[in-house]
């Protein structure tokens, strides 16, 4: 067993895990931030994608060790009192069916915009690719955020 000292969600956990526990299964098991889904365990689908340290990252791709001193902030985290503005526009654009792939997907998309707050439609397609969506087509997503990057301007309420 090691010890990991992880912030969660602005909580510090301090945790002893196996060296080959994924961060996606210590988020879920050990700390109980189950909006971080399973999907592949590949990191092929993005389900699972968390920001770490401030960058969207995979979280079936990391082991729980390696982000041991890190901030992680899981789709749980993301909104204080409101909602954050990409999950204000999912709902508001219907960019979501079963949800299943909606927690990495803000998370992705919250990331691009912090690296990119006023993205053309290609380069929001370019910029969520790595998550897969098997019920919407994507073009619900995408208005999703393009309404996100235009609401963190002050372009619309």
């Amino acid at each position: 067993m090691t010890k990991v000292s992880i912030t969660v969600d602005g909580v510090l956990h301090e945790s002893e895990v196996e060296p080959r526990t994924l961060l996606v299964h210590y988020l879920r098991e050990q700390v109980g931030k189950v909006g971080t889904v399973v999907g592949c365990d590949t990191s092929s689908c993005g389900a699972c994608t968390i920001l770490l340290d401030g960058r969207s990252a995979k979280s079936c791709s990391v082991l729980a060790v390696q982000a041991d001193g890190s901030s992680v902030t899981t789709i749980e985290g993301l909104a204080g009192d409101e909602w954050h503005p990409v999950q204000a526009a999912f709902k508001e654009c219907h960019g979501l069916q079963c949800g299943y792939c909606t927690p990495g997907m803000v998370l992705s998309a919250v990331d691009l915009l912090s690296e990119n707050p006023n993205p053309s439609e290609a380069e929001i397609r370019e910029g969520l690719e790595g998550n897969l969506c098997r019920c919407t087509g994507y073009h619900n997503i995408v208005k999703s955020v393009a309404l996100a990057a235009q609401t963190m301007k002050g372009g619309k309420k």
